[in-house]
C-alpha cells in the first residue's frame, strides 16, 4: 500500500480489539488501563496543571476509559468529577469494572443534570465511542450542547462523542474537541469531511497491541504522508533531456474560462513536466503566451487541429474550462479515442455525466477528479449523498470509471481498484477558483514523467495541499491558485 498508516472503521477497529483479547490474551481491563493511562498522560502534557478535571462517562467501553482517567486524576491529587450519562445499571463487563475501581478509590460520581458543571478546567468527553451508528439523543445532545458552550478545553477520548468513525460526518450533534487521543487503530472519520472542525489535534497509541493481531484484520485504507512519496521520484541524471520528462497536453480553455487552462498548464510545467502544449480557443492563445511563454498554444476550432496536439502528446489532461459546447465535446470524445494516458476534470466529468461521450469504456489509464458536485453528477445522485459517505463514494466512481479517482475535499480520497488512500494536507484557504486546475497540471505533469497513475494521484494531492499549507502561512484569505505553484516547486527539489 502506497499510504504509510492504516486506517480502520469502527467495526474493524472492534475486531483489533476482539482479536488482542481473544486470540493474544490481553485481558480488555489491561486494554481500557492502557488507554486511561495514554489519554491521562496526553491531558497533562497539553495542560500541565488543571484545576480539575470533569469527566462525562457513557455506559459503555468509552465510559470505562473516562472512569479510569478519573481514577489516575484523583490519585495525582487533582480535583474530579465523573458525570454519568445513561442508565449506571447498564454499565457491564470491563466498564463496570473500571467504574467500581474509581468509586472504590473516593472518585466522585454524579447523574449528569443533577449539578451544574465547573466554570474551570479541564473537560474530558467518555460518553460516546466509534460504535455510534444513529444520530446523538436524549441527554447526549443536552450534555454535547454544555461541553461546547462551556469553551472549556477538552479532550475526546478515542472520538469527539457524536463523529462516525467511518465517515467523519456529524451524527446530529458532536462534540468539539482541542485534543482527541485514539486507540488500537487510526479511525478513517477521524481526518475527512467534517472531522477536523471537531477533533483538534489528534494523537495515537496502539496500547502495546502485538504486529499479529494487524495482521489478523485485513483493511484496504491507509493514510499518505508526503516524504515517503517525494523520495520515490527518481533524481534527474546529467545527461536529463526534456523528451525524458513527457509531453503533457492541457485541453480546455473555452470562452470565459481561459485561465484554468493556463494554471493546469503552468502547473505541469513547474511541476517537471518536459513540454507542455495548450489546446485551446483561438482567441485565447495570445493571453496563455503571455502568462507562461514556455507554453506551446495552439488555438483550435475543428477535429482536423486537434489530432496533430494529440498525437504529439504522452499525457493528456481535459477539462479545466472545457465547457459544454460542441467544441468542448469534440474535444473529449477525441481524448478518449486517443488511447494516452488522460487525467479528467472539471466540464470533462460533467460531459461525461451528462451522456455527451459516445461510447464510453472504463480504462486503467484515466485519473479523474472530481469535487463532490461532480461526483454526485457521475454517480447521479446528490452532493450530500456523496458527503455522507465520501468512503463508498469514491469507491463507485472507480468501480465505474476504472482507472484512479480522486474524490477532491476536505480529506481528499484516492481510490484504486485495490485501496483508499486518504490526504489531509491542505486548509479552508483552498476555497477558492482554479484549485483544481492546478491539481489536474500537476498530476498530468508525474504522469508524463513515468509516474504510475496511483502513485502520480497520490503525490499530486499531497503535494497539492502541502503547497497550500506554506502558501496559507501568509494567511488563508485570499489564497489564490496560483499562489500553490511556487511552493510545490521547492517540495519537489
Amino acid at each position: 500500500m502506497l499510504g504509510t498508516e492504516k486506517l480502520y472503521t469502527g467495526a474493524q477497529t472492534h475486531a483489533l480489539d476482539h482479536c488482542a483479547i481473544h486470540n493474544h490474551s490481553i485481558p480488555g481491563i489491561v486494554l481500557m488501563a492502557r488507554a486511561a493511562e495514554v489519554a491521562f498522560s496526553y491531558l497533562l502534557e497539553v495542560w500541565p496543571q488543571p484545576t480539575c478535571l470533569q469527566v462525562l462517562c457513557g455506559t459503555g467501553n468509552n465510559g470505562g476509559d473516562g472512569f479510569l482517567i478519573a481514577d489516575l486524576a484523583h490519585k495525582r491529587g487533582i480535583e474530579v468529577v465523573v458525570f454519568q450519562l445513561g442508565d449506571p445499571g447498564k454499565t457491564e463487563g470491563d466498564a463496570l469494572r473500571a467504574r467500581q475501581q474509581a468509586l472504590a478509590n473516593g472518585v466522585e460520581m454524579a447523574p449528569f443534570g443533577s449539578v451544574a458543571l465547573n466554570a474551570t478546567g479541564v473537560i474530558v468527553d467518555a460518553m460516546l465511542g466509534t460504535g455510534l451508528s444513529g444520530e446523538v439523543r436524549g441527554a447526549y445532545v443536552e450534555a454535547i450542547e454544555l461541553v461546547n458552550a462551556s469553551g472549556l478545553p477538552t479532550l475526546a477520548v478515542d472520538i469527539p462523542s457524536g463523529l462516525c468513525a467511518d465517515t467523519g460526518s456529524v451524527l446530529g450533534s458532536a462534540v468539539r474537541a482541542d485534543l482527541t487521543v485514539t486507540f488500537i487503530g487510526l479511525k478513517r472519520g477521524l481526518f475527512t469531511l467534517q472531522a477536523p472542525d471537531y477533533t483538534g489535534a489528534v494523537q495515537f497509541s496502539d496500547l502495546g497491541v502485538p504486529a499479529e493481531v494487524y495482521a489478523e484484520v485485513p483493511v484496504d485504507c491507509s493514510r499518505l504522508e508526503l516524504e515517503p512519496l517525494l523520495e520515490s521520484l527518481p533524481s534527474r541524471p546529467a545527461t536529463a533531456h526534456k523528451g525524458l520528462y513527457g509531453t503533457v497536453l492541457i485541453m480546455g480553455g473555452d470562452y470565459g474560462m481561459a485561465g484554468a487552462a493556463v494554471l493546469a498548464a503552468e502547473a505541469s510545467l513547474r511541476c517537471g513536466a518536459g513540454l507542455v502544449q495548450a489546446a485551446t480557443r483561438p482567441e485565447h492563445v495570445a493571453a496563455l503566451v503571455a502568462r507562461v511563454p514556455e507554453v506551446m498554444a495552439k488555438g483550435v476550432n475543428s477535429q482536423q487541429e486537434f489530432a496533430p496536439l494529440l498525437e504529439s502528446a504522452d499525457v493528456i489532461v481535459v477539462g479545466p474550462g472545457l465547457g459544454l459546447a460542441s467544441w468542448s465535446v469534440q474535444g473529449l470524445q477525441l481524448a478518449l479515442a486517443s488511447g494516452r494516458p488522460l487525467v479528467l476534470d472539471a466540464d470533462a466529468l460533467n460531459l461525461l455525466a451528462a451522456g455527451k461521450v459516445k461510447n464510453f469504456a472504463p480504462a486503467n489509464n484515466y485519473v479523474l477528479t472530481p469535487h463532490p458536485g461532480e461526483a454526485a453528477r457521475l454517480l447521479n445522485c446528490s452532493t450530500a449523498d456523496v458527503q455522507s459517505d465520501r468512503f463508498a463514494a469514491v469507491r463507485a466512481l472507480q468501480l465505474r470509471f476504472g482507472g484512479v479517482v480522486v474524490l477532491k475535499g476536505n480529506g481528499s480520497l484516492i481510490a484504486t481498484a485495490e485501496q483508499v488512500l486518504l490526504s489531509d494536507y491542505g486548509n479552508p484557504g483552498m476555497a477558492s477558483g482554479g484549485m483544481g486546475d492546478v491539481l489536474s497540471g500537476v498530476i498530468g505533469a508525474l504522469l508524463a514523467q513515468h509516474v504510475p497513475a496511483d502513485e502520480a494521484a497520490a503525490l499530486g494531492v499531497c503535494l497539492h495541499g502541502a503547497a497550500a499549507d506554506i502558501a496559507a502561512e501568509g494567511g488563508m484569505r485570499g489564497l489564490v491558485a496560483s499562489d500553490l505553484i511556487p511552493p510545490m516547486r521547492l517540495l519537489l527539489g
